[in-house]
């Protein structure tokens, strides 16, 4: 089984990518910055390798307009030489990847304008893996669209429109079951009339259900039936729903003890499993680390150093705890460190605890900061103190001072983005 995330990284200094309004959308413009989203990409891609994180979805965003504004912009031919190195890192790590066109990606509209857009966009998808030389394991995922008050005839257009794709999207398209629309048991007799791997969703099946007395189990059993040779390992998508927004929205953070029940509910070989969660890298370390078959002491060691401002501010206690069981070097500790974590994470803030953080982390800047910026803190903090400020103002001053001051170790932590 391999673990991934989707597209973005967060705690991860270089990685952002950049677009920009279609007003803004010169050509120049344009190539200047799918060459800044390749670089990002690549320190994605390094960072996947560095953390054992095999399984990685790639942004339809990393050429800006790709399939419209930029559709005849040399942006292959100006970045070869970057697309080349990460096509080279993706493949001698065995690193799977895919890409997933968004919501107005669709195959099987009854507007003909709609249609084109989308074959235009799968394409564009199609030509980037190309690009890296990668092959038909490397996956576009889709979903089937709309059923426009006749569910028959939608999928029968859609089964049209895919019979006259070219082979190039068709080797790599997959379909996912989604939220309200088409149900996993739909998506499967679809996947079995036009010869395509389905990828099942467990959230959007648990609000969506064709048979809610069926079990994952059941549903990814006979996915991996309509997976050739050729596809890969079948792969499915994993999610928890956030206990306090709407019915499907994705939770903050993957809950380490209902994943791990949820894969050992799953019989014999476990699939590819691409985690769709806000905090992204960071959930998929958590759970890559509790499903390693030997433990890893000096990855666990460094999310430690991710996270330990982050527990500190919440719960000094179990800051003192983990910080005694990785003293341990022989043990596997990382589902207990997880859980302690977990467990800090979840205190409500605390003026006092968050203040001892605070002025851990300050600690950094203390002999180089002006006395303007010490100034600046010194009033913000005290504001927080008294209520004026919320802790996150407080924090992105802190922030800022890690980027002027090149504080990788704080750039490279959660304590900004827990």
């Amino acid at each position: 089984m391999r673990i991934g995330y989707a597209c973005l990284a967060v705690a991860l200094d270089g990685a952002q990518l950049k677009t920009c309004t279609l007003k803004t959308a010169t050509p120049e413009r344009l190539l200047s910055l799918a060459g800044e989203n390749f670089a990002a990409l690549e320190r994605m891609i390094d960072y996947n390798i560095a953390n054992h994180i095999p399984l990685y979805r790639i942004s339809s965003d990393i050429v800006p307009f790709g399939s419209s504004r930029a559709s005849a912009l040399p942006w292959d031919s100006l970045h070869s030489g970057s697309l080349s190195s990460i096509a080279t890192k993706i493949k001698q790590s065995n690193m799977r990847v895919s890409m997933h066109p968004g919501q107005y990606t669709v195959l099987n509209s009854p507007d003909a304008s709609v249609v084109q857009r989308a074959i235009d966009d799968l394409s564009y998808h199609a030509t980037f893996l190309d690009l890296l030389s990668l092959d038909a394991t490397h996956k576009i995922i889709l979903h089937v669209g709309g059923k426009y008050g006749d569910s028959t005839t939608a999928r029968k257009r859609f089964e049209s429109v895919y019979r006259d794709l070219p082979a190039s999207i068709t080797k790599r398209l997959i379909l996912e079951n989604d939220g309200t629309v088409f149900n996993i048991a739909e998506v499967l007799e679809l996947c079995h009339t036009i010869g395509a791997p389905a990828i099942y969703d467990n959230l959007h099946n648990a609000i969506n259900p064709a048979d809610a007395a069926k079990s994952d189990a059941y549903w990814i059993a006979l996915c991996r039936a309509t997976w050739r040779d050729t596809d890969g390992a079948q792969k499915t998508h994993y999610s928890q729903q956030h206990p306090v927004k709407t019915r499907g929205a994705h939770s903050d953070s993957i809950a380490i003890e209902p994943f791990l029940d949820y894969c050992h509910s799953l019989p014999g070989e476990l699939p590819d499993m691409m985690l769709e969660v806000k905090d992204k890298n960071r959930s998929a370390v958590k759970c890559v680390l509790c499903t390693m078959e030997k433990p890893n002491q000096h990855l666990l060691e460094t999310e430690w150093g991710r996270y330990k401002y982050s527990v500190l501010e919440r719960s000094p206690a179990d800051y003192q705890a983990l910080r005694a069981l990785l003293k341990d070097k022989a043990g596997n500790h990382a589902l207990v460190f997880y859980q302690t974590v977990e467990r800090a994470l979840a205190q409500p803030e605390d003026k006092g605890r968050a203040l001892n953080a605070l002025e851990h982390v300050w600690g950094y800047f203390s002999d180089c900061a002006t006395p303007a910026e010490a100034r600046k803190y010194q009033t913000l903090r005290d504001g927080y103190l008294r209520g004026e400020y919320p802790l996150e103002k407080v924090k992105r001053l802190l922030y800022r001072l890690s980027l002027n001051y090149k504080q990788d170790y704080l750039l490279g932590s959660y304590y900004f983005t827990v």
